[in-house]
């Protein structure tokens, strides 16, 4: 009898989908964050003295671990659900977690917001950056191990 392969996903496929996660975690942390204080730009303010504030680098720390962490684990997991290793109860449950943190990201990205315009883009767009970056270096570090 034959002895038959485990099928893979393409893997730029899973480097995308790892990438567009990760990101969207970092965006989901970020938006979160910032409904809480942890503000990344208060790293361009300079009322605050000559150093940079505690919250500034925790919210820094915060969208880059988020944004690994999504890249890693996503890319693993699509790894895993090729070959049917991941029960169903557990994938539902990884949905239901994933929906209820974009969902709180989406309800705190939609109220009004404390900081100022020109500071809230360039920080966004600093998000996006490091997010995508660190996504993509997870989803990496997990192909690489398999």
């Amino acid at each position: 009898m034959p002895k038959t392969e485990t099928p893979h996903y393409p893997r730029h496929l899973i480097l995308g989908g790892a990438l567009m996660s990760g990101l969207l975690m970092a965006l989901a942390l970020h938006m979160l964050g910032q409904s809480v204080g942890l503000d990344l730009g208060g790293l361009w303010r300079n009322d605050s003295g000559s150093f940079m504030p505690a919250s500034a680098a925790l919210a820094w720390w915060l969208v880059a671990t988020g944004g690994f962490a999504g890249g890693y684990f996503t890319a693993r997991l699509m790894n895993h659900a090729v070959a049917g290793q991941i029960p169903p109860k557990l994938r539902q449950f990884l949905i239901v977690v994933l929906v209820l943190v974009l969902a709180a990201a989406g309800q705190a990205a939609s109220a009004p917001s404390a900081v100022p315009t020109a500071s809230g883009v360039i920080a966004g767009l600093a998000t996006l950056l490091l997010g995508a970056a660190m996504a993509f270096c997870g989803a990496y570090f997990a192909l690489r191990k398999v």
